[in-house]
């Protein structure tokens, strides 16, 4: 085989850290992607988003000549392992959508060969990696089928590759030992489980994380309604007391992942996930409790807000599924005028920061980037959820 390993969707958050991690291993890698422009940024070397540490490895692999680029689906048949990096969103109804890895499996299908490896990395729809073995049977492979979830942090991915325990699952027994030695050049810390096993896994973890992200919430919007500053009642939770040592603090949970999972997993469950539906209406109802807390002290319609941090979480440039652009659509309708700025995001309609807060009668700090630390806010209302500005979170 040309290749050791073909990343299919390869340019993203999720598989191009990967794939730099592979060739940094030795194994001679092939991304797959169809945007030309990000795959002609990464071929020069360049990372077209943040993830720390992870240019001056790109830039190692490349040198190296491990590292390789097509936008071309049959550059799967010349790879001994595919790894596919296409997941299952939720359509408008909070309901799987398949139609999107359908019609990638369907296109790469005929380039697919018997006793290759396909690896599923990607979250999908419990039973959908079955279903995927199931197809390519239908159609004459004999593949290996293997489900082996990222559990990555964006941002954290060169580190957390390594660090973090891969899930290891497959159809067959040589699909777990191929797939087992395949990551086991970035830890020995394998855990084998059956496919669908792997795929709850998942999707529980990031369920966990949601609910607990909402227990935070609903608290942070209680204390609020009883004009308490939740902080002062965080710190004596968890000052000293390893019982709540993993209780997050408040703020927006939002991005490509803990909401599309947590949805995926009540409709496996036939809609019967109280737990998932309430977390997800505590959570994606922030950005409106925020609103309505500013509307029973300000006539908004005749003040400029100000949202800080565009991006879904700290230190990011992602923006996907950011609450902070719900935020920005409920104000658009109640306040005079909304400012955004970020400084990591790519969007030409935000403005500066300085601009921003010089121009905004109220500042919302809706992303905790750790530059906002040292933010000087004077004569203005400021909403710090994240109490980045350790003046507490009281709205």
């Amino acid at each position: 085989m040309k290749y050791d390993v073909c990343v299919i969707g390869g340019g993203g958050h999720v598989g191009l850290p990967l794939a730099i991690m592979l060739a940094s291993k030795g194994k001679q890698v092939c991304v797959y992607d169809v945007n030309e422009k990000s795959i002609a940024l990464i071929k020069s070397g360049v990372m077209p988003f943040a993830e720390e540490g992870a240019e001056p490895l790109l830039q190692q692999v490349l040198a190296a000549g491990r590292l390789h680029f097509s936008t071309r689906p049959e550059v799967a048949s010349e790879s001994e392992t595919a790894i596919l990096i296409i997941g299952t969103p939720v359509d408008k109804h909070l309901n799987p959508n398949f139609s999107v890895l359908k019609e990638v499996i369907d296109e790469l299908i005929p380039y697919f060969y018997d006793g290759q490896l396909l690896v599923l990395r990607s979250t999908v729809y419990p039973g959908l990696s079955k279903r995927i073995n199931d197809w390519l049977t239908e159609a004459g492979k004999n593949i290996h089928v293997a489900f082996c979830p990222e559990r990555i942090l964006e941002g954290k991915a060169l580190e957390e590759l390594e660090s973090l325990p891969q899930i290891i699952s497959s159809f067959t027994e040589e699909g777990v030992r191929r797939a087992s030695d395949l990551f086991s050049l970035l830890t020995r810390d394998l855990v084998v489980v059956q496919p669908m096993e792997a795929e709850l896994a998942k999707l529980f973890t990031n369920s966990w994380r949601y609910l607990k992200f909402a227990v935070a919430n609903q608290f942070y919007m209680i204390a609020n309604d009883y004009n308490l500053d939740f902080y002062n009642i965080y710190y004596a939770m968890t000052h000293n007391y390893a019982r709540t040592k993993d209780f997050p603090r408040p703020g927006f949970a939002a991005g490509p992942c803990l909401f599309k999972d947590t949805m995926q997993l009540a409709a496996f469950n036939n809609n019967n996930f109280h737990l998932g539906h309430t977390a997800m209406l505590i959570n994606e109802g922030l950005p409106n409790y925020v609103v309505s807390r500013l509307k029973k002290q300000y006539a908004l319609s005749e003040k400029t807000v100000g949202i800080l941090g565009m991006a879904f979480k700290a230190e990011s440039d992602d923006a996907r599924e950011s609450l902070s652009y719900k935020l920005k659509k409920i104000l658009a309708i109640e306040a005079k005028q909304v400012l955004c700025a970020d400084p990591y995001v790519n969007d030409p309609t935000l403005t500066d920061e300085k601009t921003l807060i010089r121009d905004s009668d109220i500042v919302i700090i809706a992303a905790p980037h750790r530059r906002y630390k040292d933010l000087t806010i004077q004569n203005k209302k400021v909403v710090d959820i994240w109490n980045i500005l350790n003046n507490g979170g009281r709205i």
